[in-house]
């Protein structure tokens, strides 16, 4: 028994000695984080449900970055607000989404995004926001293409930019370097790829990687000029994104009550090689390149876009009968060229981190990762449209709780390369999509 008291004793007095864990000190490292600026578009911006609207700006990357950069040394950040009253406004003119009931061609009411007013809130296209006496930080422009970044008269090709110009003549990057920024962040080249897929390929051009890499490499230069330290983002690859990857290419459903449709499509299509039968089908398209009628299946790998007009799937064999323009797939030939242009300029991307010595954020495999969903502080994280709880109602722009966890993923990068204790957002706190 006494050897028991003894080895008790032992025990306890190694309890007892047990060190207290102290949480290490917050630091800002080897950064200077005084005057921040972030430069991008949509995503940078607080652009989120299909438009800019006060609550999306407040829980906008750029300004969650900025909120954490704060308890490390840095200075107040500004952003062009819209009203917390607005109804918000899209690049169409159209007001944000919000989750409500719809009817559809079928009689059926079922939750489903819809505008929140039947047009957007014009009004703060003639608001301008610059005053001296204070300066931006958020340098998001929604629809701010890298080669647009020096050009001059910027507002008068992009509506949100005018809301923060200091001049006509202004360019978003003269105006980001007024500020004379000690740190930035630059998450430049996505909206460059998203003009491209949802277009569905269609009039709209991708930049050589050669025009990529003279136009970032110049934004960059120009940012670390006067002795800046900053962070670089990778684009991700938009196609893992909801808005292309909700609606399956073969989601031509047909069951035994469908027999009367399932013969007329293969009377009409089995004479160009291309069958149905009962479970899910591809949809058709158009493709001049096909045969002679210029239609055919679609392929696996190939993407149809939630801009779809899915009450004219449902009621009027668009899609079936009458095949799906081009416009609202993306090939496995434009996914090709997708994929392997967003490589290049990541490399682009990545380079010029090491040759810099910046930071670097692989957006790419944070976009990835949600494909197959994480878990991030107990809240489960995915690309599932509506309720995955990362995007928002446009299935292109992530939500509040989604910004939160992409700003972590900026503040881990810059904490490893600076020597940062830069702390976390708390993503928990950070609300998803609103069901009514």
């Amino acid at each position: 028994m006494k050897y028991f008291i003894l080895i008790v004793a032992i025990g306890f007095g190694v309890v007892s000695c047990k060190p207290k864990f102290e949480e290490p000190a917050m630091s800002a490292g080897e950064i200077d984080p005084a005057r921040f600026i972030m430069i991008g578009g949509a995503h940078t911006s607080g652009y989120a449900d299909d438009a800019l609207y006060a609550e999306g700006q407040e829980n906008s990357l750029a300004n969650l970055i900025a909120g954490q950069l704060e308890k490390v040394g840095g200075g107040s950040f500004y952003q062009p607000l819209i009203s917390s009253n607005s109804v918000g406004v899209n690049l169409n003119g159209l007001s944000k989404l919000i989750l409500g009931y719809k009817t559809d061609c079928e009689n059926v009411t079922s939750l489903s995004p819809v505008r929140l007013a039947a047009g957007g809130d014009l009004s703060i296209w003639s608001d301008n926001l610059y005053n001296a006496n204070f300066h931006f930080g958020n340098y998001g422009v929604p629809g701010l293409k890298v080669s647009d970044a020096f050009t001059a008269n910027y507002a008068a090709q992009n509506n949100y930019f005018n809301r923060m110009k200091s001049a006509v003549s202004a360019s978003v990057m003269e105006d980001a370097m007024a500020q004379n920024p000690t740190f930035f962040s630059l998450f430049l080249g996505l909206d460059d790829v998203m003009a491209y897929a949802k277009a569905g390929g269609k009039g709209q051009t991708l930049p050589t990687v050669a025009e990529f890499q003279a136009d970032y490499t110049a934004v960059v230069e120009a940012l670390i000029s006067s002795g800046a330290k900053g962070v670089l983002a990778t684009i991700p690859d938009v196609t893992k994104m909801p808005y292309f990857t909700t609606i399956p290419y073969n989601g031509l459903s047909l069951t035994e009550a469908d027999e009367s449709n399932l013969q007329l499509l293969n009377n009409v299509y089995n004479p160009l090689g291309y069958f149905f039968d009962y479970g899910n089908n591809p949809f058709m398209m158009v493709d001049s390149t096909a045969n002679d009628f210029s239609v055919r299946q679609l392929l696996p790998g190939e993407y149809l876009l939630l801009s779809l007009p899915l009450d004219s799937v449902k009621c009027n064999q668009v899609g079936v009968l009458y095949p799906f323009r081009d416009e609202f797939v993306l090939t496995l030939q434009e996914v090709n060229l997708l994929r392997s242009r967003i490589a290049s300029y990541n490399q682009v991307i990545v380079n010029l981190s090491n040759q810099f010595g910046l930071a670097l954020v692989r957006t790419d495999e944070f976009i990835g990762s949600l494909s197959d969903g994480f878990v991030s502080n107990g809240v489960s994280m995915s690309s599932k449209f509506v309720s995955g709880g990362a995007y928002s109602l446009d299935g292109i722009h992530l939500n509040a709780r989604g910004n939160a966890v992409l700003a972590n993923e900026f503040i881990k990068a810059i904490n490893s390369k600076y020597k940062a204790r830069i702390p976390a957002v708390n993503a928990t706190a950070a609300s998803a999509n609103f069901f009514p």
